[in-house]
């Protein structure tokens, strides 16, 4: 049995991805797998239908657990409150309870300067993360508060160094950052228990880049101090396990730092 057997997790952008050695190829898969060893139920929402049923799929065949896909997306023009309130409402239907959320999922268009951006392109990375998490944590207070839950947010290296290219992404992770920090501060009387991530992980979409294009990867990606980059579950998937973990006891409101080893920055 596992540790959070019984419990039930939402992952935003959970749908499935691999490397070409068969291992977790994207964070939110990578976040799913450790949770589905753990014994969780499990919620992924996502754009993509065919890799939120292909996860189903694998994470119910490999481990035995009950995985609910949600097709959702927080976009520009759309409902954005009602979407998260009717996946969190499919969540209480099928599970009865919610105990951690993971707002993991995110869209941008990178590599974009900011002279050369464009609204929409801001307004893509701000709705599908900064605005997605605000939705999805409004939607899912009341049963957190229930059952005394955990958050874990996503940011990202690239607010907090101001990398090249990445203005309306930056802009979007250093905004969940204090969305994430207030959050810690009100709900902390609550018993909820809220944290960011900032991971630099090795995923199917950098594994492509590095094929594709090995000078522009030689010189943009750069290894973390440590020697390796993150592995989506075993070390950012499991590293939110155990913020959930209901014997684990985390200071609220702090962020971790995944970049090929686990760090702590105030």
């Amino acid at each position: 049995m596992g540790h959070l057997t019984g419990k039930t997790v939402i992952i935003t952008g959970g749908g499935r991805a691999v490397l070409e050695n068969g291992k977790a190829g994207s964070i939110g898969y990578g976040i799913a797998t450790a949770y589905a060893k753990e014994g969780a139920n499990i919620v992924i929402t996502g754009r993509n239908v065919k890799k939120l049923e292909e996860a189903k799929e694998e994470l119910e065949r490999l481990y035995g657990v009950q995985v609910l896909p949600v097709q959702a997306d927080i976009s520009a023009g759309a409902d954005n409150a009602a979407i998260a309130k009717a996946t969190v409402d499919k969540a209480m239907e099928a599970f009865g309870r919610i105990d951690v959320l993971i707002n993991n999922a995110q869209a941008s268009a990178s590599g974009v300067t900011l002279a050369d951006h464009t609204t929409e392109q801001f307004d893509l990375a701000m709705y599908s993360g900064l605005y997605a998490a605000f939705h999805y944590m409004q939607a899912c207070y009341p049963y957190l508060k229930e059952t005394k839950g955990t958050v874990i947010n996503f940011a990202s290296g690239a607010g907090l160094f101001g990398n090249y290219g990445q203005c309306a992404y930056a802009a979007a992770k250093e905004g969940i950052r204090g969305l994430t920090r207030v959050a810690a501060t009100e709900w902390s009387r609550d018993g909820i228990n809220v944290n960011v991530i900032c991971p630099l992980a090795w995923t199917a979409q950098l594994e492509q880049f590095q094929k594709a294009y090995p000078d522009a990867f030689e010189k943009n990606v750069h290894t973390p101090p440590m020697g390796f980059f993150g592995d989506p579950e075993e070390n950012i998937g499991r590293a939110c396990v155990q913020l959930a973990h209901p014997d684990f006891k985390y200071m609220t409101g702090e962020t971790l730092t995944l970049e090929g080893g686990l760090g702590l920055r105030p």
